[in-house]
């Protein structure tokens, strides 16, 4: 959790990005990641350098002969007359930086710089050095750019919006990623999937000691001191894939995840639903909101899907089933329409759910959740891949620690959820038979007997209860009683202002 200093800081580099011509919160968010990329470039480049003097080893800065290019030479007073040099010099160099056949590169080919004043540089580096990134540790680092991302709320469009930190981060809980998991999102948009895998794991593997909470119960500081260096290998080099459409995006996602310390990510610019097919039985663990509402012409995917249908939040769940190993894990989230929808395509989808995989969980979640972008209502799936569903545990999530209007006013952050969490990894040690409590098991056959109908009210039963009223005697006898208690007090009001009524004649 970011301290009230920083979150100041941030809201005042967004307001000076909005009054200086960039609106877009997408441009402006891009804009803002090449801006701290050069600054922890530096703080990096410097870290380096130490630590060869120290090994007594060599290490060749990535500076040498570009001296003038490191932040700390034109950040500062004289940024308002660095635009020139940052726009045509320092930000081609940056777009060059990495090997040649590099994702980095890859991505980095078409960006653009486009702060359009020495003003707004010089006040956005301001602000950017009032955050002492270099100081931050990387928990801190990673949450200054998950706070700049959060204004992504406000740019929803087609279906496509960022989840929540706190309702990733309870996918995650409840899918307990490990070390040496091959772990996806085909949708990823900002990674923040990846990223709140990655920081569970971290989270794991760190002794008690060093974790520390914060006055809201925030815990960071994963050192992942118990991590062999083998493990460290696998985590950063072949643990988190993503896939993206969006060419922005793609930027966006490489920036946080190298903020938050991956500096090789597998991250790739493709429509997931025409170009992963390729990748079957791939990963161990998929964690996605893919985009809803969407459709896809039919002709792209001929043959690729076992299922008939254009909709993309239909043809993402199978494409899910598809990527996952035998005993592969899947957190998603859809929209409420895809666990009651009656046309063939859905029903179909919740068939293979049931049948070919366990369906361990169904949470509907409340329709604020992705407000104020989006008012559907929408639920997480969470099931395994290549066992049959025997019973399907239901959970009636009705506040997630903000408020569900508009403004989504902080509240505790938690609500529902960490009831949620710890009660799905008892489930098999409680008695959840009672359908009126918040949570409870449904056999799959009866989910079966009814079209294979996944929506909670479908099996709630809510709970009645009698109200007795007084007879209508007593209560006719009760406002007669009322009423006249009332006309005498009104009598007496009469009488005390009578005097006043006169004298004003």
């Amino acid at each position: 959790m970011l301290d009230p200093t920083l979150k100041s800081n941030i809201a005042k580099l967004w307001n000076k990005f909005w009054s200086g011509g960039i609106s877009n919160p997408l441009t402006a968010i891009e804009q803002i990641s090449y801006l701290l990329f050069m600054k922890r470039l530096e703080d990096e480049d410097t870290q380096r350098i130490n630590d060869a003097l120290l090994n007594n080893s060599s290490y060749e800065s990535t500076f040498k002969g570009h001296e003038k290019y490191k932040w700390s030479n034109w950040a500062d007073d004289r940024a308002k007359d660095s635009l020139k040099l940052v726009r045509d010099e320092i930000f081609p160099f940056l777009k060059e930086l990495g090997d040649e056949n590099s994702l980095y590169r890859k991505y980095m080919k078409d960006a653009t710089f486009v702060i359009p004043t020495g003003a707004l540089l010089s006040e956005a580096v301001k602000i950017i050095n009032e955050l002492h990134i270099k100081e931050q540790n990387l928990d801190t680092q990673g949450d200054i750019y998950e706070f700049i991302l959060d204004e992504l709320r406000t740019a929803g469009k087609n279906g496509q919006f960022r989840t929540p930190k706190h309702i990733r981060d309870m996918m995650v809980d409840i899918a307990q990623p490990k070390i040496g998991e091959r772990a996806c999102d085909p949708a990823c948009g900002t990674a923040g999937f990846l990223v709140s895998i990655m920081r569970h794991i971290l989270e794991e593997h760190t002794s008690p000691n060093f974790i520390e909470v914060d006055e809201f119960g925030n815990r960071s500081n994963f050192k992942a001191d118990k991590l062999s260096n083998k493990e460290w290998d696998k985590l950063l080099n072949d643990t988190l894939y993503g896939s993206e459409i969006d060419p922005t995006m793609i930027k966006i996602s490489l920036m946080n995840l190298m903020m938050h310390g991956i500096r090789g990510p597998h991250i790739s610019q493709r429509n997931s639903l025409t170009e992963c097919t390729k990748e079957k039985g791939k990963y161990d663990l998929i964690l996605a909101n893919p985009p809803f509402k969407g459709s896809i012409d039919v002709d792209e995917i001929k043959t690729k899907f076992s299922i008939s249908t254009s909709k993309t939040e239909l043809l993402f769940l199978e494409l899910m089933y598809d990527l996952l190993t035998i005993g592969g894990k899947c957190a998603v989230i859809v929209p409420d329409g895809v666990l009651f929808g009656s046309t063939n395509a859905h029903r179909e989808i919740r068939k293979k759910m049931m049948d070919k995989c366990r369906l361990d969980a169904v949470i509907s979640m409340p329709s604020g959740v992705f407000k104020p972008y989006a008012g559907v209502s929408t639920g997480v799936l969470f099931f395994t891949k290549g066992e049959p569903t025997e019973n399907v545990w239901f959970y009636d999530m009705t506040a997630d620690g903000f408020s569900l209007d508009d403004k989504r006013t902080f509240i505790d952050g938690k609500g529902d959820i960490p009831d949620i969490i710890e009660k799905f990894q008892k489930r098999y040690e409680n008695d959840f038979t009672d359908r009126t409590a918040k949570c409870f098991f449904v056999s799959a056959d009866e989910i079966r007997e009814n079209n294979y109908d996944l929506s909670i009210s479908k099996y709630k039963e809510i709970k009645y209860e009698e109200v007795e009223y007084e007879p209508l005697d007593k209560l006719y006898q009760r406002w007669q009683t009322d009423e006249q208690a009332i006309r005498t007090k009104m009598e007496s009001l009469k009488q005390n202002f009578s005097g006043l009524f006169e004298s004003q004649k």
